[in-house]
């Protein structure tokens, strides 16, 4: 029987936007895009809901959009979700095989896995992914199941990701009353990675940055596997609350000054003279001296890049061959990649959707890598749902403790 396409919606509520991105998913796993639906957020703050009736006016008014973009009815969706919240930790679980068993089977490695899913979380925390890294047999690494192997003990080491539950459920709530399914959520630099990086970075070694409006988050892949990601509650809106500080300008203003006139560059003597803006008839209507604008910018996406650097594991960098990939908005800021460069020492890349086609022009922008990298993460999922659980994190086992 020949396969058919099949089309996924991916979500993201951001501080900064709303935007829900419809993509179609042909057989031979080529994606295109149907359409994207985005509107200005309001009642998110640091990638979580404050205001619910604010952020569902919002999630409707990027749901009409997408419908109408794509003329497609949209009945579920894969929600990225972020906060500080969210954490990820990698954790290995042991078993050792019984006497007389001498060969691994399935149970033997299910119940190392289960022991590796059951990581200590708070109480208030429920458990978003288990990503299974690798496996090892006696000590040996395997990057597949053991299973059928001669061996005495079976190891299985994840990525746990977990979060306050309570604002997980508010967000799925908010979906649920358009009224649309979720099909999956995902903790945000996990589904921007799937649209950041393929094979080969992800072996060589690869961090992942993405920068929004209100959070950075981040994903680290080393030898093919994830190894952390994070989510830190500091993003572009903060260096336009810094600017209006510094400068006494409205945020509006000073949110434009910095899009049009900032730079991140690490290099003292590129800021000269006085950053302008004009009114409508052309006259200048603000002027801030250009390296105090400038020093504004830099030190606050210093901070925010070097507690990325801080939250890496030990030895972290000096294992990252292929580089550091940069999306979200504030991406774009001039000089930001020189910064990126100074503080990691290593190759800046601006990370760009491959092999993905659509009406669509704008979906090249850094912005929108997250909600298509949903879209790549439901390719996965699709994939994954016909074998035993485990991999993916799934909807119905958001509020499940793992290992019943």
């Amino acid at each position: 029987m020949a396969r058919r396409t099949k089309i996924h919606v991916g979500l993201e509520i951001g501080t900064s936007k709303t935007c829900m991105v419809i993509g179609e998913v042909k057989p031979d796993s080529a994606v295109k895009i149907l359409g994207i639906g985005e509107t200005k957020s309001a009642g998110v703050r640091k990638g979580e809901i404050y205001d619910y009736s604010q952020a569902r006016a919002c999630l409707k008014d990027a749901l009409t959009k997408a419908e109408d973009s794509s003329d497609v009815e949209i009945g579920s969706v894969f929600l990225a979700v972020t906060g500080a919240h969210i954490q990820g930790v990698n954790h290995r679980g042991t078993y050792r095989l019984p006497d007389g068993e001498p060969v691994v089977s399935s149970e033997h490695v299910e119940e190392a896995r289960t022991i590796a899913r059951e990581v200590h979380i708070p109480q208030d925390h429920v458990y978003i992914h288990p990503i299974i890294r690798n496996y090892w047999l006696d000590g040996l690494e395997h990057s597949t199941s053991p299973m059928g192997l001669f061996g005495k003990t079976v190891e299985a080491d994840f990525h746990v990701v977990h979060g306050i539950g309570t604002r997980l459920q508010n967000s799925i709530r908010l979906v649920r009353e358009m009224p649309l399914e979720v099909d999956d959520i995902v903790f945000s630099p996990i589904a921007t990675a799937q649209m950041a990086l393929d094979r080969e970075p992800r072996d060589r070694g690869a961090l992942v940055i993405d920068i929004g409006g209100g959070t950075t988050d981040y994903a680290l892949y080393l030898g093919g596997v994830i190894t952390a990601s994070g989510c830190i509650p500091v993003g572009g809106d903060h260096i336009t609350n810094d600017i209006h500080l510094v400068t006494g300008l409205p945020f509006s203003k000073a949110e434009h000054l910095k899009i049009t006139e900032g730079d991140a560059s690490p290099t003292p003597a590129r800021p000269t003279g006085t950053a302008k803006l004009t009114d409508e008839r052309g006259y200048a209507d603000v002027e801030v001296n250009r390296a105090i604008l400038n020093a504004v910018i830099h030190q606050r996406l210093e901070e925010t890049l070097r507690l990325v650097l801080q939250r890496l594991p030990t030895g972290a960098v000096s294992a990252i061959g292929a580089g550091v990939f940069l999306t979200g908005g504030t991406s774009l800021m001039r000089g930001f990649s020189d910064l990126a460069s100074e503080v990691f020492g290593r190759d800046i890349y601006l990370s760009e959707p491959p092999e993905i086609s659509g009406v669509q022009a704008n979906f090249k922008d850094p912005r929108y890598a997250t909600a298509i990298g949903l879209i790549r993460y439901a390719q996965i999922f699709e994939t994954e749902r016909a074998t035993p659980p485990g991999v993916l994190g799934k909807i119905s086992r958001l509020f499940w403790p793992f290992g019943r």
